[in-house]
């Protein structure tokens, strides 16, 4: 019973975190930090030994994310003048991933996704170690492009959430399968309130 209040709260607050992701609102980050801690005790009771693990590193980029989000800078080209610089918003701004950092991420998603299945396999009880490193891996790679705030982390997201949907419908986390159904559905407008939200800032 323990387990049920604290997932239906862990699904309240993953829907404000939803909510303030999609609005590209710096809050999100607060709730960025309170929804892991949730999910840390949730997790570890379910056998989820990769989404524990990747809960704690969930709390690590929330704090990276708030302050890259506050006082981060791009040094991609400008269209500002040096004379408009002082009057140009200081939010930072949405943008494309660069092309330099696809190899980079996707090869930190391999070796994330093979490394943790190998320690699930070897030294935990799971009975879903491929699936639970598949999501953990590329919620790593997504969590990293969010905290740059890099438009394409959705795409991520979008795969992530329709597999945690289904592997958790088969651990019996009901409330947590519906989050993650939502924000499969969501994930989708978001990225395209996002692509809106960059072009307004151009």
């Amino acid at each position: 019973m323990e387990l049920n209040y604290l997932e239906i709260f862990g699904t309240i607050v993953g829907l404000v975190y939803l909510w303030l992701e999609y609005r590209a609102n710096i809050y999100l980050w607060i709730a960025g930090i309170i929804m892991p801690a949730i999910y840390i005790f949730i997790y570890y009771k379910a056998g989820l030994y990769a989404d524990f693990g990747i809960n704690i590193y969930y709390l690590i980029a929330a704090i990276y994310g708030w302050f890259f989000w506050m006082w981060g800078h791009r040094k991609e080209k400008s269209n500002y003048t040096k004379a408009e610089t002082a009057n140009k918003p200081t939010k930072l701004p949405i943008v494309h991933t660069p092309w330099k950092y696809y190899l980079p991420l996707t090869l930190a998603f391999l070796i994330s996704f093979l490394g943790i299945a190998w320690i699930l396999i070897k030294y935990t009880d799971s009975n879903v170690p491929w699936l639970d490193s598949f999501t953990t891996a590329l919620s790593i790679v997504g969590m990293w492009m969010l905290a740059r705030k890099y438009i394409e982390q959705w795409f991520a997201w979008i795969l992530v959430d329709i597999v945690c949907c289904g592997l958790y419908i088969y651990k019996d986390l009901y409330f947590t399968s519906g989050l993650y159904g939502l924000y499969s559905i969501i994930a989708i407008f978001g990225y395209f309130k996002w692509k809106k939200l960059m072009k307004q800032l151009q």
